[in-house]
């Protein structure tokens, strides 16, 4: 595959330090007490320190406030010049060029959307824009197993254009989907001679708490042509269900696949240990390879050596040891949602197998995040075993970008997108059936491995551009939710 057009990736860390290594973080003023400024002495403290771009916003300066009672009372005016910790955090704190930090004001529910755990009703869908218009509509793309839209009249390729009786337009969308309404009642609609058109029917959903999605949506083989090919649809890297997704691979393995498909079209990231993982699983245990070296702001680069930036492929998932499938080329379908994670897969492959990828251009995300809340002492980083280490007076948490990742060849400029190979977006006139042979894309992966067209072809006549999508979607503040913290441990 070409390596001209990669995108801007959101992925989590891994490396490990003992206490004796830690990070030496610099000294720093205090606020002088005349203000309850507390949330925002912590966002700029972790920010100055970890912030990617710390270089590039003048306000995060080592030297912007002085150790003394002037600057502390200048330090002191500047963190109170927004009440709104998360106007604070947007309006002084981040690089104009950073389009994916974002904050949530509890810790709690940060960390557990990053887990696959959330507040939802299990329906998965994307918006389109209306052509020349501040409208949108909204299809669904699959819905959660044993979840509450499971249970209700609604499915794959269903349309929908208002809510509650709302028509859904640019500046009602967020309040509407993702706001704190648990019940919705969507107004649904039909597709007519290239026209989205409302009709008499409405569904009503309720978000349940703490609904978890197995990612691994669907694995399954199929023999064409003299073919065994493999696919894997695979909706998030979460480190939680590494043990399904190494189970998903072995069974293929038996099942004696001669290629794989990874479906990674709805997927907008997470954990870059279960990327390395995957990739390992895919392509070889060789622990010497580098399947990434990490690349942080100037003031953090220096305190890491070499084997502190660099991340092999692996050898074992949670003890047990892979048996790669050791294919030398990968077929993986995206679309506009595939980030971050899903674009580090392709990318860490790419100096070692051929990746042939089908679909739609992918979201641009080459830098990576990490949950970082008020534990100083743990150099802000989350850390599950020290939650009760949080100042409990504080539980907001930021996840900034704090680094970059390359591949093994140093390629990492990819914030356009990455670019298919063969292009292919969805139809939501003609969606399929996930996992069915004829599913438009699924099916352009077959052709391309079995090079058989016929009932396969097909022409896409209602491509998607996807405005949002609800995976990639935090429903607090409207952020792209990727990566996960807990590969980044000390």
């Amino acid at each position: 595959m070409k390596k001209a057009l990669l995108l801007l990736l959101f992925t989590a860390v891994i490396f490990s330090c003992s206490k004796d290594d830690d990070l030496s973080l610099p000294k720093t003023i205090d606020p002088d007490g005349s203000a309850d400024v507390e949330v925002q002495d912590f966002m700029w403290k972790s920010m100055n320190f970890w912030y990617f771009w710390q270089s590039n916003v003048d306000d995060l300066a080592d030297d912007r406030f002085e150790n003394t009672d002037e600057g502390r009372a200048a330090y002191t005016a500047f963190l109170d010049s927004e009440d709104n910790p998360a106007e604070f955090f947007e309006n002084k704190l981040q690089y104009i060029e950073d389009r994916f930090s974002f904050y949530n004001s509890d810790y709690r529910e940060l960390t557990n959307s990053l887990a696959g755990i959330s507040k939802s009703n299990g329906l998965e869908f994307g918006l389109v824009r209306f052509q020349d218009s501040e409208e949108l509509f909204g299809f669904v793309r699959y819905i959660v197993p044993n979840s509450n839209a499971s249970n209700v009249a609604i499915q794959r390729g269903d349309l929908f254009t208002g809510v509650d009786g709302q028509t859904l337009t640019l500046d009602n969308y967020t309040s509407l989907l993702f706001g704190a309404n648990d019940t919705y009642t969507l107004n649904m609609a039909d597709f007519s001679n290239g026209n989205v058109l409302p009709n008499e029917e409405e569904v009503t959903l309720t978000k349940e708490q703490a609904l978890s999605e197995n990612p691994v949506f669907i694995s399954k083989s199929f023999e064409i042509a003299g073919e065994n090919i493999g696919y894997i649809m695979y909706n998030q890297f979460t480190n939680e269900y590494d043990d399904d997704l190494y189970a998903a691979i072995v069974a293929l393995k038996s099942a004696g696949i001669t290629n794989l498909i990874m479906d990674l079209r709805y997927n907008p990231g997470g954990s870059v240990n279960t990327t390395r993982l995957l990739a390992s699983m895919i392509y070889d245990t060789n622990t010497s390879d580098i399947f990434l070296r990490k690349r942080y702001n100037d003031k953090l680069q220096e305190q890491f050596n070499d084997s502190q930036l660099e991340v092999y492929f692996a050898d074992k998932v949670n003890g047990k040891t892979i048996n790669s499938l050791g294919f030398s080329k990968l077929y993986v379908l995206t679309s506009s949602s595939s980030a971050s994670a899903s674009e580090l897969l392709i990318n860490s492959l790419e100096p070692y197998i051929d990746v042939i990828q089908i679909g739609d251009v992918t979201r641009g995300k080459n830098e990576f995040s990490t949950t970082l809340v008020d534990d100083r002492d743990n150099s802000y980083l989350y850390t599950p075993s020290r939650v009760d280490k949080i100042n409990q007076n504080n539980l907001w948490a930021i996840q900034p970008l704090i680094g970059r990742n390359e591949n093994a060849d140093g390629f990492f400029d990819f914030t356009s997108g990455l670019q298919p190979d063969i292009i292919l977006k969805e139809d939501y006139g003609n969606l399929g059936i996930l996992g069915d042979q004829n599913e438009p894309l699924l099916a352009k992966a077959i052709e391309a491995i079995t090079g058989q067209t016929g009932k396969r072809d097909f022409t896409v006549n209602n491509p998607i551009d996807v405005f949002i999508s609800s995976k990639v979607n935090n429903p607090i503040n409207n952020k792209m939710i990727d990566d996960t913290v807990y590969d980044l441990e000390f």
